[in-house]
């Protein structure tokens, strides 16, 4: 309209960078992280991340470089989500139970400059190094992450290494630095790698801006009050910890750092700082409610638990919110920033039996704030089908917390974005009321532990194997995982292979939590094109019922 101008004044690229400076003021004195006996104001947080920012800035990093990290769910994990960005760089946040060889593959198709690797996995970077150095790849500069655990013991520790520590950083970084801002908010602020083929990693990125709003979307789909506690119990390395890193800063909250996810140190940590909120897979649903009386304690207050990354039963939301949990159940891809969908609840649904309102609470349900729109389409036709609860298509996603693209991969890119929505890979129904409720996954892809395994990748580690001639991987439900790689195989004639052989063979080629926990001998069945069928193969998986024992609680 005339008269107005966009200027300075009142346009300013959204970041998540801006709530950490508010909370620095406004939360200055509220604890920001708990990790056993440390502790840190959201002053010095702050404070923290300003000088790692500086640290990388004379380190070399400029605007656009990719810093990686390697680390479990340690403080040290907290700062890197804001001091890489405001360094201008992109953070890359490593899966932690990648072997060397994939994350040597993931170095090097990000091109970065410097690793951050906790203590706990520093045999995994130094082997990703040597598979670099070997092939002639440029090196990044590594840096260690200490226990601080350790050093706030000990003091001053003498060193057995000669590499640059995490508090080196720190240390060496200056307060007065000047944060670099994005200039445009669909800039870059992270790269997160699908769990996948070595072959072709795919890296999303994610934005400034989408992260701002998602981060906002999550406060809001997990109800959350101001300056929660919130318990990690999920990953920091999974989408950015849902954004929830970035979200929890937002409203001054309490970061508690878990680096073992394990019954007991859940609910000694709820007991102790009395936890409002968590989040996690459906795997740490089941330690909890597996949990031995040893193990469990009584809740000090309501505690919201937000699901995703596999659906959980309802059989477990029942349990859970008997132990006393408020449980959010919400859907999402890496490429939607984690949560793009709530199962929001409804004032009528309270009438019906606890069964049934778990079964309502088990479906993946509607867009958040941040997603402007998700239907089921025929992926053939791209008609949007009738939602009736039956009809069986493909879940799709519009709106601003979908991915910027994937990185170096214009081609996949395009195909994710093809006629302007994007296509999860996800077979799902719409219920009459606008409810999503997902049916099975159009792409093979088995999700254990909330890590994705591709069925693909496993098949083709079988098929190096002498003795094979066929093999076909499959989901096989499981109590603890929620599901595990099961493999269908045949094996040449007058070729000797046991399941243990083929198993043990998996996990020297794989990361092991992809390696198949069971092998079926036979014949695999095939259509009359000669593809395996598939659907047969899970029937027959699901029939084989959970390896996994109840009551196991360590990831």
């Amino acid at each position: 309209m005339e008269g107005t101008i966009k200027s300075p004044a009142n346009y300013v690229p959204l970041t998540p960078i801006s709530f950490l400076n508010r909370s620095a003021v406004v939360y200055a004195d509220r604890i920001s992280v708990v990790y056993g006996p440390v502790k840190y104001t959201w002053r010095q947080t702050r404070d923290r991340c300003v000088r790692v920012a500086s640290a990388l800035s004379q380190l070399g990093i400029s605007t656009g470089d990719v810093v990686s990290v390697l680390a479990p769910n340690v403080p040290a994990m907290v700062e890197l989500h804001f001091g890489v960005p405001m360094a201008g760089a992109v953070l890359c946040t490593l899966n932690i139970r990648h072997d060397s060889a994939l994350i040597a593959v993931l170095l090097r198709h990000s091109g970065t400059k410097v690793l951050f690797a906790d203590h706990q996995f520093l045999h995994i970077a130094q082997g990703a190094f040597e598979i670099l150095s070997k092939k002639g790849d440029k090196v990044p500069v590594l840096i260690l992450i200490q226990e601080p655990l350790a050093q706030s013991v000990s003091g001053k520790k003498k060193r057995s290494h000669d590499m640059m520590e995490y508090e080196d950083v720190v240390a060496m970084g200056k307060s007065d630095f000047q944060v670099k801002r994005p200039n445009d908010d669909c800039d870059a602020i992270s790269l997160n790698y699908t769990s996948g083929t070595t072959s072709s990693p795919k890296g999303v990125v994610y934005s400034h801006r989408g992260a701002y709003l998602n981060s906002l979307a999550a406060i809001l789909l997990n109800e959350m009050q101001s300056s929660p506690i919130f318990l990690w119990t999920s990953p920091m390395f999974h989408c950015n910890g849902w954004c929830l890193l970035w979200g929890v800063t937002a409203i001054g909250g309490t970061n508690v750092c878990l680096r073992n996810v394990n019954a007991k140190d859940i609910f000694d940590n709820i007991s102790q700082h009395k936890v409002t909120n968590m989040a996690g897979a459906p795997t740490v649903l089941n330690m909890i409610i597996n949990a031995t009386e040893s193990e469990q304690k009584p809740l000090p207050g309501k505690v919201s638990f937000i699901t995703g990354a596999a659906p959980p039963p309802a059989q477990v939301i029942y349990k859970m919110e008997e132990l006393g949990f408020f449980m959010i159940h919400s859907y999402g891809l890496t490429e939607t920033y984690g949560p793009g969908t709530i199962c929001t609840w409804k004032p009528e649904w309270d009438s019906l039996p606890k069964d049934e309102q778990a079964i309502m609470k088990a479906r993946q349900g509607v867009n958040h704030l941040g997603i402007e729109e998700i239907q089921v389409k025929d992926p053939v036709t791209m008609r949007t089908l009738p939602a009736d609860g039956v009809t069986m298509g493909e879940v799709v996603f519009r709106g601003n917390t979908v991915m910027n693209g994937y990185f170096k991969n214009p081609e996949a890119t395009k195909e994710a974005f093809k006629g302007g929505w994007f296509w999860s890979g996800d077979l799902g129904v719409q219920h009459p009321d606008g409810y999503i409720e997902l049916k099975d996954r159009s792409k093979d892809i088995i999700i254990s532990g909330g890590e994705n395994i591709s069925s693909i990748e496993v098949e083709s580690t079988l098929f190096t194997h002498p003795c094979v001639l066929e093999a076909a991987v499959v989901a096989r439900p499981d109590e603890h995982w929620g599901e595990t790689a099961c493999a269908f195989v045949k094996l040449k004639e007058g070729s000797k292979a046991s399941a243990e052989e083929l198993i043990s063979y998996c996990r020297d080629r794989l990361p092991h939590y992809m390696a198949p926990r069971s092998i079926v001998f036979e014949d695999l069945p095939k259509t009359s094109t000669g593809k395996v069928q598939k659907v047969v193969l899970r029937t027959k998986a699901k029939a084989l019922g959970s390896l996994s024992k109840k009551g196991r609680s360590k990831l």
